[in-house]
């Protein structure tokens, strides 16, 4: 008996010890005030602030001064009210008309104008709860937080005071006086003002709109990062990419990997894996396989060369390639596509008028046209095209079954019908070679004769009538009589075999590019529900009597959720 009697005893002694240690580190100290018992309130103490000043209350790190307190010692808890004020150390600073603290749980409830402080922002809402072990607020009913340089809102917030985190959930948005951020989701980094965007985004000014569904956005140094579904709109063009980089200052944004830019105002559309967008200089720049399609004449023409640049306003655009540059266009069984192969393009959508550049060619039909310089002149209201012109050792090509009819000048001018070769005009040092069929489409003899100018009527692509002028006499040769060697006049280069004769030839012979690698931005960080699942019959919480919340108070609704989190739910 005496065995057992010393062991209860030591039991005994170790917990009430225990419990008293407990106690001593939990208990909330009221350091001033005007006590006042009440006997219909035989559990509280009430303080109210007196001369001094306001009641002052502490428990482990956590300081309240308010006007009036009602401390029950046995719940360890406390009700503060009137101008309440709350600090933890230099990272938490909280004003409101009401709170109440629980010393057990160290968890904290403010509601009435409650302002919350840190360092680089200030939250106002109705009513916030504050969990002191976790270190994280939570607010349901609306909420602002007043940043340097934006004012942001949501209808669900949630700080979390080690990281300096807000996550919001629910009709977020931010209004800066340069831009309005709307969001489904929104967590944002007070030290630095970095807001991560989840879900269907927007980040709305004046001269621009950016929709992403995941990005980052630094709201005080102005510039994001988007890369899921992201484009930006700057009026009259829409960038879009798997990335897209922008600076909102510089009007600035560069897009990675499957970038389109949309001209709304040109009807045209160039594609690459790498473009720049400069806003104020009316500029677009692109590369890593290149292409403009642009509207003309109810077609579409192709453009493509290892740098496509295009400057000017929307009525004044100008098109750049540079290297390797080719251009195609869908024709009729009847005209044939129209291609091209230079070294530079120009294109002036204004003055209606395309420059093929250093070592050109050109395709139309069944003539092949190269020189020094080609100019391709449309009509500026039909948009039709109008006249062609050579420059400078002017070479026209047909291929025959037999052989190649060939014209040669100083320059070439050819005109349009329909947007078909009707009149060409060689002038200059004209040397030709046709061959001459009878009426069984059989060879009858090859022309070579020289001349001034000469003027070519075509039908359907094909030479059906000449006229020389200042005609050298010439001579019909039998084909028997002019040997191969003598068939082709000097300098001729038939290049057939790089003509474009679809929109895939653009790319023809050259290496895919090697796309880079996105840096991605990762999803939002699963933090767990604030509070913690209460299961029936259990208050983990432990709510005392007196408080004015309720366990209902403390259950995580779906509707608070992130949106991820409610897409888990659902599965």
């Amino acid at each position: 008996m005496n065995k057992h009697f010393y062991i209860l005893f030591f039991l005994f002694v170790s917990i009430t010890a225990t419990a008293q240690i407990d106690t001593l580190k939990q208990q909330i100290a009221v350091r001033s005030g005007y006590i006042d018992i009440k006997p219909e309130l035989p559990d509280a103490i009430i303080y109210t602030k007196d001369a001094d000043g306001q009641v002052y209350i502490e428990h482990e790190g956590i300081e309240m001064w308010c006007d009036q307190a009602y401390l029950y010692t046995k719940d360890n808890f406390v009700k503060a009210y009137g101008d309440v004020r709350v600090t933890q150390g230099d990272t938490i600073k909280m004003n409101s008309s009401y709170a109440e603290y629980n010393g057990n749980t160290k968890f904290a409830f403010a509601s009435g104008d409650v302002l919350m402080k840190n360092p680089q922002t200030t939250l106002k809402t109705d009513t916030l709860y504050f969990d002191r072990v976790k270190q994280q607020a939570f607010y349901r009913s609306g909420g602002t937080v007043i940043d340097t340089a934006s004012t942001l809102t949501s209808r669900v917030g949630r700080y979390f005071a080690e990281t300096k985190k807000y996550q919001f959930i629910s009709n977020v948005k931010i209004d800066n006086p340069k831009y309005t951020v709307n969001s489904e989701q929104l967590d944002f980094y007070s030290e630095d003002g970095g807001a991560y965007l989840y879900g269907e985004s927007t980040i709305v000014s004046e001269t621009s709109t950016v929709y992403c569904e995941r990005g980052y956005y630094n709201t005080r140094g102005d510039t994001g990062y988007f890369v899921k579904n992201s484009r930006v709109d700057y009026n009259n063009r829409i960038l879009y990419g798997d990335s897209i980089y922008f600076d909102r200052n510089r009007g600035f944004a560069s897009a990675t990997n499957n970038i389109k830019v949309l001209d709304t105002a040109n009807q045209s559309t160039i594609k690459g894996h790498y473009a720049e967008v400069f806003r104020k200089q009316d500029s677009v720049f692109i590369t890593k396989r290149a292409i403009a399609a642009t509207l003309r004449d109810n077609d579409s023409i192709y453009v493509h060369a290892d740098t496509l640049r295009i400057t000017g306003k929307t009525d004044n655009r100008i098109l750049r390639g540079y290297y390797k540059a080719r251009l195609f266009k869908k024709g009729t069984p009847e005209d044939g596509n129209t291609s091209g192969k230079c070294d530079s393009i120009f294109i002036n959508e204004k003055a209606g008028i395309t420059k093929l550049l250093t070592n050109p060619v050109l395709w139309m039909g069944k003539n092949q046209m190269t020189g020094d310089t080609i100019h391709i002149l449309s009509n500026k209201v039909t948009e039709k095209l109008d006249t062609l012109k050579v420059f400078n050792n002017s070479f026209l090509v047909q291929k025959d079954s037999l052989g190649y009819n060939q014209v040669k000048g100083e320059q070439l001018i050819g005109l349009f019908n329909n947007n078909q070769l009707d009149t060409v005009n060689i002038n200059k040092n004209v040397e030709v070679i046709f061959y001459l069929y009878g009426n069984d489409n059989k060879l009858t003899g090859i022309d070579k004769t020289t001349a001034s100018q000469l003027q070519l009527t075509l039908e359907e692509q094909q030479i059906v009538g000449t006229r020389f002028i200042k005609q050298v006499p010439g001579k019909i040769y039998p084909p028997s009589k002019l040997p191969e060697g003598d068939r082709i006049l000097s300098k001729f280069n038939w290049r057939g075999e790089e003509r474009l004769n679809r929109k895939e030839d653009l790319f023809s012979g050259k290496i895919a590019p090697v796309l880079t690698k996105i840096k991605g931005i990762p999803l939002p960080k699963d933090e767990g529900a604030f509070f913690e699942e209460i299961k029936e019959g259990e208050d983990p919480l432990k709510i005392p009597e007196s408080s004015k919340l309720k366990a209902k108070d403390f259950t995580n609704r779906p509707e608070d959720q992130a949106p991820s989190k409610k897409d888990e739910n659902k599965n």
